[in-house]
């Protein structure tokens, strides 16, 4: 049986190697123009999973993702660690020479930008997503620029590989989240991650963390966020260790619903492992 999984960008993109990491041969990619795309084909149950960036080891959280979390009703369902490895592609018979022009997304020339630093008289030209600037030279025919995306929008594009491996880290990783509609509770190796706000009152944040360092539960990220129309006041993203059908998880969660201004459960999961 295949599943409908949605992810932003072309066809080729880290999501959808992620994708294919997590769901193997019983995925079907959808891609699609926006994150928030993703979020709304998920709600509204047009594809079974969406697949989404949410950190990258280098260069930290995509922010965007973090915020249309809390704006849509989707449960995290797992997530995997894909060690990102760019290439510089071309079309065939375009040497390293010849290039003047290099596209790519803004994060993707970051990570690259020790490479991108040596090289002279070229361009460096921002577009929407790795694997569209792969598309973009293919479809274009463009004979003096060149791509930075995944070895698998090469192949898909039918392009070839002017230098591998031009990150500026080996360990460089993305970590996807899986997005459904359904809530799934994970039993194995559990991770859980809310949202919440806390009261605007001296200690407010400590007290909330507290519910969890006196049951001895290990938080593994807490990121800020801005909440919108109240300039100076923040929500708080939560990722711990442990189950909430876990009791000791389950009695911090009531204890800090009581404390917080707001709440908001986002998934119990499993904790995703590195590939690539």
């Amino acid at each position: 049986m295949s599943l409908k999984v949605a992810f932003q960008g072309e066809r080729g993109a880290f999501s959808e190697q992620a994708g294919y990491a997590f769901f193997g041969d019983k995925m079907s990619a959808v891609p699609l123009p926006t994150f928030e795309d993703v979020f709304k084909y998920v709600k509204n149950g047009r594809v079974d999973f969406g697949i989404i960036p949410i950190e990258n080891s280098l260069y930290g959280s995509i922010h965007q993702n973090y915020d249309l979390l809390r704006k849509y009703n989707v449960f995290i369902v797992g997530e995997v660690k894909l060690r990102i490895k760019h290439y510089l592609l071309a079309n065939y018979g375009v040497k390293l020479s010849d290039v003047r022009k290099i596209y790519s997304h803004p994060q993707a020339l970051a990570q690259c930008e020790d490479f991108l630093k040596k090289l002279r008289n070229v361009e460096i030209i921002p577009v929407y997503d790795t694997a569209g600037s792969a598309k973009m030279i293919k479809e274009k025919k463009i004979l003096d620029g060149a791509a930075i995306a995944g070895k698998q929008a090469g192949i898909y594009y039918g392009l070839k590989i002017l230098k591998a491996g031009i990150e500026n880290h080996r360990k460089n990783f993305t970590r996807f989240l899986i997005l459904s509609r359904k809530k799934i509770i994970a039993k194995e190796n559990p991770k859980t991650s809310i949202i919440f706000v806390t009261k605007n009152i001296p200690g407010a944040l400590y007290t909330a963390l507290g519910v969890f360092a006196r049951r001895r539960i290990n938080l593994l990220k807490i990121e800020s966020r801005p909440i919108i129309g109240q300039p100076w006041n923040y929500m708080f993203y939560l990722d711990f260790e442990g189950s909430v059908a876990d009791k000791v998880c389950s009695d911090a969660l009531r204890e800090l619903n009581e404390l917080a201004n707001y709440y908001k459960f986002l998934g119990t999961y499993e904790k995703g492992r590195e590939v690539g």
